[in-house]
């Protein structure tokens, strides 16, 4: 009876309590087993005088049965990995199995569980602290301003009057938009600031509530956009990305003025 050639993966022992890993093998078919990371090849320990190594490279060892090898033996393989990771050491029983023998192994290594984090890195709320130590916010504060509220019939959307905050190197719009009823849902993808001389800049859009605004419904959208230069003005179009080329454009919105520029 032929045997089955195998070429599979298998995960070593996480632990040393969890059982080795059987793979099979056979005395006239060499077994390939490549390892997913460099292994020391001087802490290969087998038993000679039943399993012959062919063969060890830098993440490979290449093993055949001894021509007398039982079906009833089982002898350990095992090596340790050279970059210390856990688990360091690969262990592996060989048998005989009459009707499949292994060709290929892919030696994986178990995930490990995450560490925790410590207490300090856990906190995931931002602390007034954050906005300083970040560098958002300086002595000049956050100034900010009002986003008047625009309809546009044709699009299906509108807004209500919103906010605009102006901070150390950028400016965030808080807006909510209105998806009017009897539309398809309306799914923000992107926004831009276009000023002076036509200059466009890229924005970053925050959807906090939800993805696609069902009609009739609303949802807040922050568009988040890093200090416009001087040269660009103070004066912009504020445009909304949606999909199915729908879009909402507030053509007036003015960044309230710097304070160290207020004061010259």
């Amino acid at each position: 009876m032929s045997r089955a050639k195998n070429d599979r993966a298998v995960t070593v022992a996480g632990t040393p309590a969890e059982p080795l890993p059987e793979i099979h093998v056979a005395p006239d078919v060499p077994t390939l087993l490549w390892f997913p990371a460099d292994i020391q090849r001087n802490t290969l320990t087998v038993d000679a005088s039943r399993i012959r190594v062919l063969d060890t490279g830098a993440r490979s060892v290449i093993v055949q049965a001894a021509d007398d090898y039982r079906a009833g033996e089982r002898r350990e393989l095992a090596v340790f990995f050279a970059d210390g990771a856990a688990p360091s050491r690969a262990a592996f029983v060989l048998v005989m199995d009459p009707a499949a023998i292994d060709i290929r192994i892919d030696v994986k290594r178990p995930e490990q569980p995450a560490a925790p984090c410590p207490a300090e890195v856990q906190h995931a709320d931002p602390r007034p602290e954050d906005f300083v130590l970040k560098g958002f916010v300086d002595k000049s504060g956050v100034q900010t301003g009002v986003v008047e509220e625009v309809v546009d019939d044709a699009q299906g959307l509108s807004t209500d009057k919103g906010m605009l905050y102006r901070g150390k190197g950028w400016v965030l719009f808080d807006i909510s938009i209105n998806n009017l009823s009897g539309r398809l849902p309306f799914s923000p993808r992107g926004a831009t600031l276009t000023g002076k001389g036509e200059v466009t800049l890229q924005a970053r859009l925050v959807t906090p509530e939800m993805d696609a605004i069902p009609p009739g419904k609303s949802a807040r959208v922050l568009v988040v956009v890093d200090e416009p230069p001087a040269s660009v003005g103070g004066v912009f179009a504020l445009e909304v990305l949606g999909d199915a080329d729908r879009h909402l454009v507030l053509p007036r919105v003015v960044l309230p003025v710097a304070v160290s520029e207020d004061k010259r």
